[in-house]
């Protein structure tokens, strides 16, 4: 299956891996339906902004609710089979609270994964839809967050590289392990090895909810705290695609967690910024924490303004489905009318009930912000963050993928996805380079927003990019396209300056 397709009239194919095309749904759905649209919804989430909330909603069924006394005789096995397992359930707030293991894994005899097990009928999964029994605030804003689209992103916006470039067992425990897995029962209701163990965040589940709960909070344990912690995080969030762990390590912040985190109080009950801890923040404290005035949340895209990972970013409005589903928009598109039915990420047909601006998910991530910065300091942050993003997009990732489509619309390059060396230069011009650039930016890490971002985005851009746009298009059409997209030539385009730094010119003029 193609992944650069050839644009065609009414219709614009997206260049998944390569990302010159960025578009979810056809030309027919854009500008021509949406013209007449000169407004976004103001949407200020209540759920969000509510003062004098907790990080988690406690659970308000009746404790009758759970305690099954047929539940309490698996641990007169699994105390020997996997005392592990039990050891960890006992010590854990389900432990304390009497939620015992049929509680969680009880099944009914019609669901698809249901087995027979020790006279009781059961599930080796335990979803989100399991959990959301007692924990449905949570459930709620989990299912409608970003998360919950990743295994979605992975097969429609990278297919090239779970496929082509990676095998079957590569997908399984790489890939599909932090994406998720659509987990596919046999005929004999067992799970097929393929999609199941997984705890990926995105998983497919059997009942038909998306993600996993134990991709954060471990499984029978269940903690708070490593969920609140850095690693729980970043254990998927590092690497090219997203840096987040080196990122935040090197980061101010995160050397103040790595010196204070026995200052955390990571296993409070309501973990509120400020008021519980004060000494650093985590992932966690910005992307989905509370403050004084803020709700903690289990959406944990809802805060982003920016679009980060693709090939040229661009702010996003949040479209908020009538289910609680979400789905980013590019705030430079007129943004769909609320009531209208409206292509999910996954494909599938929601009806709009309010579009979020970026300026909107801005305010609500600077509250967090303001706990222990002053409100000019928070702006200049945000205000150097957004330059150096403007700054990729207009010296770098706006000209290459300009010149990368010029070159598929010449035919100069083949449809088939990755066969040809500039393809390979230009993912990682953008995804390993672009990405890590622009994500040190978010998070203050200079090393990883200069040395290991801009300098290594400008080094492939000019040392290799370019030069392999030559080898391929050739010099005439090659100059016209730097002509065109960067404003200047080869031949006129290079600094006459002194460079000390370069042993050149040191201690002379520019003309000696």
């Amino acid at each position: 299956m193609p992944v650069i397709s050839r644009p065609s009239p009414g219709k614009l194919q997206l260049a998944r891996p390569l990302g010159i095309w960025i578009t979810g749904v056809t030309a027919s759905m854009n500008s021509r339906n949406f013209s007449k649209l000169h407004y976004l919804v103001a949407v200020v989430f209540c759920l969000t902004l509510s003062f004098g909330q907790t990080q988690a909603a406690k659970v308000s069924l009746d404790p009758s609710n759970w305690g099954s006394e047929a539940g309490a005789s698996c641990l007169d096995c699994h105390r020997k089979a996997s005392p592990g397992i039990a050891t960890q359930w006992h010590d854990s707030a389900h432990g304390a609270a009497g939620v015992n293991c049929l509680d969680c894994h009880r099944a009914d005899p019609a669901d698809d994964d249901a087995m027979e097990h020790e006279g009781e009928v059961i599930a080796i999964i335990v979803s989100p839809k399991d959990c959301g029994h007692c924990h449905s605030t949570e459930f709620k804003q989990q299912q409608g967050s970003v998360h919950t689209d990743t295994l979605a992103r992975m097969e429609h916006l990278i297919p090239t590289l779970t496929g082509t470039r990676g095998n079957s067992p590569a997908v399984s425990t790489g890939c599909s392990q932090c994406h998720g897995s659509r987990v596919e029962v046999r005929g004999d209701g067992t799970l097929a090895p393929d999609t199941w163990p997984n705890s990926g965040i995105g998983r497919i589940n059997p009942d038909g909810s998306k993600g996993s709960c134990s991709a954060c909070h471990n499984r029978h344990g269940f903690s708070r705290a490593a969920a609140r912690e850095p690693g729980g995080c970043t254990g998927c969030h590092s690497g090219a695609d997203s840096p987040d762990r080196e990122v935040y390590a090197a980061s101010s912040h995160g050397r103040l967690f790595a010196s204070n985190k026995d200052r955390m109080n990571l296993d409070s009950d309501q973990w509120v910024a400020g008021r519980d801890y004060a000494a650093a923040p985590t992932c966690v404290t910005c992307h989905m924490g509370a403050a004084p005035g803020l709700k903690g949340t289990h959406d944990v895209g809802l805060r982003e303004a920016w679009a980060l990972n693709t090939p040229v970013s661009e702010k996003q409005s949040l479209i908020v489905f009538k289910d609680g589903d979400k789905r980013e928009w590019p705030a430079s598109r007129n943004p769909p009318r609320r009531g209208a039915d409206f292509p999910k990420a996954d494909g599938t047909i929601g009806k709009i009930k309010a579009v979020a601006s970026p300026k909107t998910r801005r305010k609500i991530m600077t509250r967090v912000c303001l706990e222990c910065h002053g409100k000019g300091f928070t702006t200049a942050a945000m205000r150097s963050f957004d330059a150096l993003v403007k700054q990729y997009n207009t010296q770098y990732g706006e000209p290459a993928r300009a010149i990368m489509q010029a070159l598929y619309e010449k035919n100069l390059l083949t449809p088939l996805p990755f066969d040809e060396k500039l393809e390979t230069t230009y993912w990682e011009l953008w995804h390993d380079h672009g990405t890590r650039a622009r994500h040190g930016a978010a998070m203050q890490s200079p090393n990883d927003t200069w040395w290991e971002g801009i300098h290594r985005v400008n080094r492939t851009f000019h040392d290799h990019f370019l030069p392999q746009v030559r080898g391929v298009a050739g010099d005439e059409i090659t100059e016209a396209l730097i002509r065109e997209h960067l404003g200047q030539d080869t031949e006129t385009g290079q600094s006459s300056s002194t460079e000390p730094f370069l042993g050149y010119g040191e201690g002379k003029t520019g003309h000696e």
